[in-house]
């Protein structure tokens, strides 16, 4: 399919900058930030003075390391609005986590933030290839969850034409695109599959669907994941970043001409990797955990907020920002089995080296007397499912846990399951861990 390349014009002046001139702009616009947190947030004023550093320290981008880190359990205690840095009342829109493993965490925007916002979101979709003109098919779910109103707002802000279908309710999407034709799709990688299912149960191919693009995100994918979107719809698949507490989607995308990971917008967040147990910033090139600060939020500026997202920064290509890595998984999402840390798209990728399977796959955890067990329940490709024998199956069963033995080293046992066993995500993410190991006292 043709490849929508940018052409002269198209980019923003800073994507081309060389270096000197992002690191120039990133140090004028951090000294900023962290003494506007310090200023405005008394959180990050105490925090600041315990650790003994004042925003007149920071004369280089490396004293940044000298700033204390922000966690998600400071949202946490200073809920609802103990983080914004402006009154309340300038503040025109709230967004918050789910909330589901306590209290949910609130971010805020000044309207100048939804204006930056917008316009990052908006270079994401050009990065992928949307231009001004193109129907773009927002699937993300709207409401306190940042992707759906992200995407909708940076869409509109491009000029494209935007159908806010939000999650859920799969055959009225497949209706939808049929109908409407969009160019575009912005949607959780997970979810996007169930749409594809729905194609197929319907006869339709991926020939028939218009959409020549799929801007995903909102949690991690690999590249077998990606290779199994593109062949099922039929478009290119393209990484999305984001996160509420940073800004939301449009943190970081994906260029179409590359698709070598994540363009960081570095221009309004400055990015570290850290080692996770010791805090140390690491060299470029080396994996740890992802923190970023914001260089140009009013509302609510977030200082080396540290995301449990494992990865490593990589040179530019594309554009002149550095790039991001596959996640390889959470620092909160790591299952530590007989000693081995696993990741469950470590186990996705050996999953999808098989074509007899398809992207859809639980992962369960037992305890055997001391011992914890890990279950790894997938399903056959639906032109396969109840045509296969139980040896066959059994064969299937074997090699994928040979696979996953030999490269990420423990032991499975393995389900091979017919299409539509397992529960599907109907509003976003999919849920791929299923701990059934009793709980300690």
């Amino acid at each position: 399919m043709p490849v929508k390349a940018p052409r002269p014009g198209d980019l923003e002046p800073i994507e081309t900058a060389s270096r000197d001139e992002i690191a120039a702009l990133q140090l004028e616009r951090l000294k900023w930030s962290v003494r506007h947190a310090y200023e405005n947030v008394p959180h990050y004023r105490a925090k600041f003075d315990a650790a003994g550093v004042h925003p007149d320290d920071l004369n280089t981008l490396a004293d940044l390391a000298k700033f204390p880190f922000t966690t998600k359990t400071d949202l946490r205690d200073n809920y609802p609005f103990g983080m914004f840095a402006v009154p309340r009342e300038r503040v025109v829109r709230v967004h918050a986590s789910s909330g589901t493993t306590g209290k949910p965490t609130v971010v805020g925007y000044t309207q100048r933030d939804i204006d930056t916002w917008a316009s990052l979101v908006a270079r994401s979709i050009r990065a992928a290839g949307g231009r001004a003109g193109d129907i773009v098919h927002v699937a993300y779910g709207y409401g306190l969850f940042t992707g759906g109103l992200g995407a909708h707002y940076g869409a509109e802000r491009l000029g494209c034409t935007v159908i806010p279908m939000s999650g859920g309710q799969t055959e009225r999407q497949v209706q939808l695109i049929m109908d409407f034709k969009p160019d575009i799709i912005m949607v959780t990688p997970s979810y996007s599959l169930v749409i594809a299912e729905e194609f197929e149960r319907q006869g339709i191919t991926p020939e028939q669907i218009s959409l020549k693009v799929g801007i995903f995100g909102a949690e991690p994918w690999g590249e077998g994941m990606r290779a199994e979107i593109e062949r099922k719809l039929g478009l290119d698949a393209v990484d999305i970043y984001g996160l509420s507490e940073v800004m939301g989607p449009g943190v970081a995308n994906e260029c179409i001409e590359t698709k070598d990971g994540p363009v960081i917008w570095e221009d309004h967040f400055y990015p570290e990797i850290i080692d996770p147990d010791t805090g140390e910033v690491l060299p470029d090139g080396e994996e740890g955990e992802l923190v970023f600060t914001s260089l140009t939020k009013e509302a609510m500026p977030i200082i080396r907020y540290r995301t449990r997202d494992r990865t490593r920064l990589l040179p530019p290509t594309s554009r002149a920002f550095r790039r991001m890595g596959r996640i390889t998984g959470r620092t909160d999402d790591m299952l530590i089995l007989r000693g081995v840390n696993v990741f469950p798209t470590q186990i996705e990728e050996q999953i999808l080296r098989d074509a007899q399977l398809s992207g859809n796959y639980l992962l369960v955890l037992t305890r055997d007397g001391h011992l914890d067990q890990l279950e790894v329940r997938c399903e056959l490709q639906r032109h396969l499912s109840g045509r296969l024998t139980e040896p066959e199956r059994a064969a299937i069963a074997r090699e994928l846990q040979h696979r996953i033995k030999t490269f990420i080293g423990v032991s499975t046992r393995v389900t091979v399951l017919d299409a539509d066993a397992l529960p599907r995500t109907q509003t976003g993410k999919a849920k791929r861990v299923q701990d059934e190991r009793p709980r300690t006292v």
